[in-house]
Parts: structure tokens; C-alpha cells; sequence
């Protein structure tokens, strides 16, 4: 529901609330350029002081106005035209024309009214009332993508559009909040649904009916400080019976012109405070840095509403619709899922619409979205869990267990999970046998014990479903079909094949970048935006599973590149390195944001063995800023597996690779990658104390073997790769 909130207010308001975004950032320069270039009076002058210089300079002076910035500006009557002029508080003289500025006048029109009068400040307080709902929506929608408001600032995953659009909404949305808050208390107080702030005492009903009392001999104005002046107006020339009125952050107060003495003084209510301290909060009037941080805010609403824009063009992304998903108050059935890459949504789909034909009222959501307290007729919980990486949590999974620890009482209504994953992997299905653990540990009763499906085999789903079924009473059937993924035919044009004297066949495949749409390029869909450490998903024939490998290549580069190892039995690898060039393959994209090194300069410890070395090659030769890079690589034999050994040489002459340590396992004296971090591990941990990223990529053995190794490099400087991994430093991709 609030996802939906935020999606719909936002598409329709976009155009409205960035054009109020922009104006606002515009208008929020010039506080700050006035305070600058305005002359500031001293911090002892009084008004009756200034006053006085201004009258000697300017005799026919009618107004004297200070703004927040610290601006004097006097008023006055030339030839029946009237005048006025910025003033030196020093002199009293004129420094510049007190005219307003037409370019910032132009904008103010534009931002309250559109140039329409109470019309336009409808529109543009309509604009802000969405403003508004956006930044409290998208708030929770952050808090729930992090894992709950106390992982805000979590690292992010998923597509580069909704990183950027999350970390601008971070940044932004107090800034957001306050200006969009503020711009509505101001539209109603314009409009009068707020009380009168105004508060002046009564004109005096008698005055001494004398003139010429000299400013500087009058107490009120002698006693009260030039920052504390709002406004001082004179009386009418030749009218002995008009008075002088001052205005003061403190109040407003008549005084006589003929003996100086205070007729009335009225003090500022509490309300007019309060409301000028709003119209300070929006608009940066008497707090110029304010406004521009606000202003820098406000920019961040058309880079949001853009990558907002491109997040719902290219839909959910791998994530099915779920048709007829009943409202939570009303489903008998909640499916709650968590997965990374989409295919488990495509599950989740399947039981949702078999269930549902079932007669059963089904919710399906992503597990982030776990709130017992809006699910008050639920009579069952279905967890659909898939596990990332080496048993981490999936993107749409995070802060469920989280949530789950800080209920206070377990659900009554039972739960069953269902784990999937590839069970080559040790950390096999880990994350679901963590959400039955946590279960299990609160008391939520289990419907079903946990099962697992490997390798999203659609009869061990048909089989659960039976399982499933049998427990609720409910005869159904789990037909569910893995859809063949979109790809696009790759033609090699290259191969440079190693590992043969090892047993080990292996090959750098160089495909040609496939010709892009101006839509993909618009989009950054399919191949037309793709980094090192991205994955090249490859179909191979007669089967709809694609296997992914790490790319070597970026967009930059004009080619896609991957590194391959031929396995007994493998159906894609037989197939890759059975190629020759000019032959094909159908493959496609799948963005890895978790396997990046980063914008930044700290230095790079990239760790790698075999085949894993295909992602380390691309980062060091996308390394034009020459960013300390240090490769630890570990290989067979170096005259047979020496991957990439031409262009690290090349790399290292030309600035974009600082170091190279090799260990070979079945040389004269074999030695692990791990043994050659801890021969540099002085090296190592002085990069890692000037902030270093490392980056591990190969098999699993490998990568235990290399953690074990840097807990102990690590532990005397009281670090460890769990703590690294906490702060997004030590990075695996391991297969």
C-alpha cells in the first residue's frame, strides 16, 4: 500500500513538485548572496545612531527597513517618485539601489503562485501537501528496503537507479520534510486558516502635538541595538500629530516626535515567533546557510523523480505481478518472500495463483514487509526464502529476523518455509534454515518442517506443494514453469585457452558487445550499461537454467569478456568452450552492485585464484585514475594457468596495478594465494589501516582458506573479516 502511495502521488506530482523543488533551490542563493554583499552595522549601533546618519544623508527619509539578512534599506520620495537605496550603516549613505532584484522577484511569482494568484498557490501548496506524503512514504519504504529504521544507512543492493534514488531520499528527506512543512503553515496562513500573527498596540489618542525632537535624544530608539531593528517609520513631514512607529523582533512601539517619549509598545505574541521562525525554516531569511543546505535538498527532488521514473519503467524487475492479492486485513494466507535475483518471486507466484484458485484469500509480499499487526485474520504464514551469496540474507528479506526478535510474542498462526538454493554451495539454503531457527526460538508454531528446492527444480516445488496441500486440507497442484530468461545472442571473437597441462581446461572468451536499442541506451537495459563483477548470465541449449559467470568487462571497454572452466559433465561449460569465433551463445545481463570496488581512492586488495581472476582483471583495467590496486593470485602452474599475464604486465607499467604476488600450488615450493597475503601481511594491513576494500573471487575452499588467513593478519591490529564485511570493506564472490 505504500509502495503504491509512493508510486502513484509521485508520477502524477512529478512535474509539479520539481518545478517547486527547483524554484525553491533558486530562490534559496539569495539570503546567502545578500548577506554577503550587504554592509552590516556594528554590533553596538542603536537604531536612534542610524537613524540619524541616514536623516543627515537622505532629509526626506520616510522608512528605514532592515532585513534578516542584516540589509539596511531606506525609503523616501523624490519629485513625487518614490526611491530607495541600500545603506552603509557607517555612513548612512547609499551603496547600492534598494530596488528588488527582478530575477528573484520573477522566481518568488513562480515559486508561490505559478503566476496565477490564489489559483497558482492552490497548485503550489498542492504540490507541497505531495511533497510531503512522498517524503514520509518514501522514508518508510527506505527503512523497509534497509531492514528497519535502525538500519537506515545500511549498504544498499539492486539496480544502480534505485541505489541512487535511496541514497538521494537519505540525504534529502529531512530537508524535504521541513521545506514542504513549512511551505504549507505559510499557504494557510496566506489564506487565513490560521490565526491573525499580527499584534500592534492602539495608536495613541493624544500627542504632545510638538516637533523636532532629535532622533539620537530619544530613549526608545537610543536603547534598542540595530540587529534587533525590523522597521522604522517617520512620521509625515509638516503633521504634528503622526508619530514614530518601530518595529523590533521585541515588539512594536509608537514614540512622540516633538519629545521622544514612548506612547505605546505592544510585545511580540508567541504565535508572530512562532511563525517567523517558520518563514525563516523556509526560507532561509536570517539563516543563510540553512537555506542553502535546504536548497542543495530541494535539488535532489528532479534526480529522484528521474531515477523514480526509470525504476518504474523498467518494472519490478525479474518480480512477477501477483494478480488478485488480497488486501492484508482480509488473507487467510500470507506468502512472504525473499529473494535477490527475482526468481523466487516467480514461485511465490505460482502458489499464490494455486492457492488462490483454491478459494483461499492470499497476501504475497517480500519478507521486509513482515507486520503482524496489519494481518489480524491471518490464519497461515508461507516463507519463500532464498539465500544470497554464502547464506546472507536476500534483498527483499532484509529485517525480517530483525522484526521477528522485537515482536513482542511470536504469531499464533503457523508458519511453513521453504528454502532455495544450490546445494553445490556449503552455505546451502542457510538463510531459511536461520528464519526456521529464529522461529522456532520465539515459539511460532511450524505448519510444515523446513524443505529446501535446489537449483529451483520445479519438481521438488510440485512435491512441497503436495506436502503443503496435505497440511491444509487443500487439494492443489504446484505446476510451476521456470521461464527462459530474455537473452541475446553473443558472437565470439576471440579465445585464448590455458590449463591443459593441468587437467584443467580453461578459456578467456571475448564476445562482441551486441548492437543496443536507443531505448536500452536510454534505460541502461540488457548491454548497454554493465560493470566488471556483473554477471553474464548464459542459457545453454535445450535448457532454460542459465548459468552465471563474472565479467571481466565493462560497457567501456566494447566487449564482453568472461573467464571459463571446462566441468565434467557441465552443460554451459561444454557448450562455452566448444566455441570457436564466429559461434554464438544467448546470454544476458544481471547487475552485481555487492562486487564493486567503489568510486573512491583507498586502496584495493583484490584476491583471486583461477577463474576467479576474470572480475580483478576487468576492476584494474577500468583503473584509469591509477587507484593503489594489489593483486594476490593464485594459480596451478605459471607456465600452464597464468591467466591475464600479458596485460598485468602491461597494467602494472602503466600505473593501473601497484603490486602482483603470485602463488603457484604445484611448483617447486607450493604455496596457497592465502600464503602469499600473510608473506605481504605487513603490506596488507597497512593498506587496510588507509581504508582498503578487499575483493575476493574463486572457488569456496579458496575463500575460507583466504578469510582464515586474514583473521589472522588482522586479529593483532584488532580487526577481523567479519568486521570489514560489517562496514562494506571485504567483499566475496564465490562459487
Amino acid at each position: 500500500m505504500i509502495r503504491a502511495l509512493h508510486r502513484w502521488l509521485g508520477l502524477p506530482a512529478l512535474i509539479l513538485v520539481t518545478l517547486l523543488a527547483v524554484s525553491g533551490a533558486a530562490l534559496s542563493v539569495f539570503p546567502a548572496a545578500e548577506r554577503i554583499s550587504a554592509p552590516q552595522a556594528e554590533q553596538a549601533m542603536s537604531v536612534a545612531d542610524l537613524a540619524a546618519r541616514i536623516k543627515s544623508a537622505f532629509p526626506g527619509v520616510e522608512q528605514i527597513r532592515r532585513s534578516p539578512s542584516g540589509r539596511i534599506t531606506a525609503f523616501w520620495f523624490e519629485g513625487g517618485t518614490p526611491a530607495s537605496a541600500v545603506i552603509d550603516p557607517a555612513t548612512g549613505a547609499a551603496t547600492a539601489s534598494g530596488d528588488p532584484n527582478p530575477v528573484q522577484r520573477w522566481l518568488a511569482n513562480l515559486h508561490r503562485s505559478l503566476f496565477l494568484d490564489d489559483v497558482g498557490r492552490i497548485a503550489m501548496a498542492t504540490g507541497a501537501a505531495a511533497m510531503l506524503v512522498l517524503a514520509v512514504s518514501g522514508s518508510m519504504l527506505v527503512a523497509r528496503r534497509a531492514g528497519g529504521w535502525r538500519r537506515w544507512f545500511a549498504p544498499l543492493r539492486g539496480p544502480l537507479a534505485g541505489r541512487i534514488h535511496v541514497e538521494l531520499a537519505r540525504a534529502a528527506v529531512l530537508g524535504l520534510l521541513l521545506s514542504s512543512a513549512t511551505a504549507l503553515w505559510m499557504t494557510a496562513s496566506t489564506f487565513g486558516f490560521l490565526p491573525d500573527k499580527a499584534a500592534v498596540p492602539s495608536l495613541p489618542s493624544a500627542v504632545s502635538g510638538t516637533m523636532g525632537a532629535t532622533l539620537t535624544s530619544m530613549p526608545l530608539l537610543a536603547a534598542t541595538p540595530v540587529s534587533s531593528l525590523r522597521e522604522l517609520n517617520f512620521p509625515y513631514a509638516g503633521d504634528a500629530t503622526d508619530v514614530f512607529t518601530l518595529k523590533t523582533e521585541s515588539g512594536t512601539g509608537y514614540l512622540d516626535q516633538g519629545t521622544g517619549a514612548t506612547l505605546a509598545w505592544s510585545g511580540t505574541s508567541g504565535w508572530t515567533r512562532v511563525s517567523e521562525t517558520i518563514y525563516m525554516l523556509h526560507t532561509g531569511q536570517g539563516a543563510a546557510l540553512l537555506g542553502l543546505l535546504l536548497g542543495l535538498t530541494a535539488l535532489a527532488v528532479p534526480a529522484m523523480g528521474a531515477t523514480g521514473l526509470l525504476i518504474w519503467l523498467k518494472g519490478p524487475g525479474g518480480r512477477p505481478r501477483i494478480r488478485d492479492n488480497a488486501a492484508p486485513a482480509r488473507a487467510e494466507t500470507v506468502i512472504l518472500v525473499g529473494s535477490e535475483g527475482g526468481s523466487t518471486w516467480g514461485f511465490a507466484a505460482t502458489l499464490h495463483s494455486a492457492l488462490t484458485r483454491a478459494g483461499q484469500s492470499v497476501h504475497t509480499a517480500p519478507m521486509s514487509a513482515f507486520d503482524p499487526g496489519r494481518l489480524s485474520g491471518v490464519r497461515r504464514y508461507v516463507v519463500l526464502a532464498a539465500t544470497y551469496g554464502n547464506g546472507d540474507v536476500p534483498a527483499s528479506a532484509k529485517g525480517f529476523l530483525d522484526r521477528l526478535t522485537r515482536l513482542p510474542a511470536a504469531p499464533e498462526a503457523p508458519l511453513a518455509v521453504l528454502g532455495f538454493g544450490d546445494r553445490s554451495f556449503p552455505a546451502f539454503c542457510a538463510y531459511a534454515r536461520a528464519v526456521v531457527a529464529a522461529a522456532e526460538g520465539r515459539g511460532w508454531p511450524l505448519l510444515l518442517p523446513l524443505e529446501t528446492v535446489d537449483r529451483q527444480s520445479p519438481q521438488e516445488f510440485a512435491r512441497w506443494g503436495r506436502a503443503l496441500g496435505a497440511a491444509l486440507g487443500i487439494d492443489f497442484e504446484l505446476n510451476h514453469h521456470v521461464v527462459r530468461p530474455s537473452a541475446t545472442v553473443l558472437t565470439l571473437v576471440s579465445r585464448r585457452d590455458f590449463g591443459h597441462e593441468v587437467q584443467a581446461p580453461t578459456a578467456i572468451l571475448r564476445f562482441a558487445l551486441p548492437r543496443r536499442s536507443i531505448w536500452q541506451r536510454l534505460m541502461g537495459r540488457g548491454f548497454a550499461r554493465f560493470e566488471p563483477g556483473d554477471l553474464l548470465g548464459v542459457v545453454p541449449e535445450g535448457s532454460p537454467m542459465p548459468r552465471f559467470y563474472s565479467l571481466a568487462s565493462g560497457t567501456q571497454d566494447r566487449f564482453v569478456e568472461i573467464v571459463v572452466r571446462k566441468h565434467v559433465g557441465g552443460v554451459c561449460s561444454g557448450e562455452l568452450m566448444a566455441l570457436e569465433p564466429g559461434g554464438t551463445v544467448a546470454g544476458f545481463i544481471r547487475p552485481n552492485p555487492a562486487f564493486r570496488p567503489g568510486r573512491d581512492r583507498t586502496p584495493l586488495i583484490l584476491v583471486g585464484a583461477g577463474t576467479g581472476i576474470g572480475p580483478l582483471a576487468g576492476f584494474i583495467r577500468a583503473n584509469a585514475s591509477r587507484r593503489p590496486v594489489h593483486l594476490f593470485f593464485g594459480m596451478r602452474l605459471a607456465e600452464s594457468d597464468f591467466l591475464y599475464r600479458e596485460e598485468l604486465d602491461a597494467w602494472t607499467a602503466e600505473g593501473r596495478l601497484s603490486s602482483l604476488s603470485t602463488a603457484v600450488s604445484r611448483g617447486r615450493r607450493p604455496r596457497y594465494v592465502q600464503d602469499a597475503l600473510v608473506a605481504e601481511q605487513i603490506e596488507v594491513v597497512r593498506a587496510i589501516r588507509k581504508g582498503a576494500r578487499i575483493m575476493v573471487c574463486g572457488g569456496r575452499q579458496m575463500a575460507a582458506g583466504v578469510a582464515e588467513a586474514m583473521a589472522r593478519i588482522l586479529d593483532p591490529v584488532g580487526l577481523s573479516p567479519a568486521v570489514l564485511k560489517a562496514e562494506g570493506r571485504y567483499v566475496e564472490d564465490v562459487y
